[in-house]
């Protein structure tokens, strides 16, 4: 299918497909006339793609899995050990939030809350 088509059924721009395609997260065969001619799988691709967007992974993220998915296929296992992974990024985030918004708020009756701890 053409750009104008694959946008159409995907709901996503032009400009964003051919966006993926220059990070090489989908693939279009030029035609003859210097067209872009996308396989019926990029729909796939592209679902992947938002989904794993809403889910919270970076398109960086995206493009390191996308391969090995493509590669070994996407069975459960695989998706878990993805999953898994990006929970484990997650607890270590609201951890980190957690440990600054503890530092904020004792920091709240400080005379100069700016200053370390120690210097107060």
């Amino acid at each position: 299918m053409q750009i104008g088509e694959l946008a159409e059924r995907s709901g996503i721009s032009r400009d964003a497909l051919r966006f993926y395609e220059k990070r090489g997260l989908i693939r279009a065969h030029r035609r003859p006339n210097g067209y872009r001619h996308y396989p019926d799988g990029t729909l796939f691709v592209l679902d992947y793609v938002r989904t794993a967007q809403k889910l919270g992974f970076s398109l960086a993220e995206i493009e390191t899995e996308l391969p090995s998915l493509a590669d070994q296929g996407v069975t459960a296992e695989r998706v878990a050990t993805i999953l898994r992974g990006k929970i484990a990024a997650i607890d270590a985030r609201i951890a980190d939030l957690a440990a600054l918004r503890e530092d904020l708020a004792g920091r709240l009756e400080a005379a100069c809350p700016l200053l370390p701890p120690s210097r107060r």
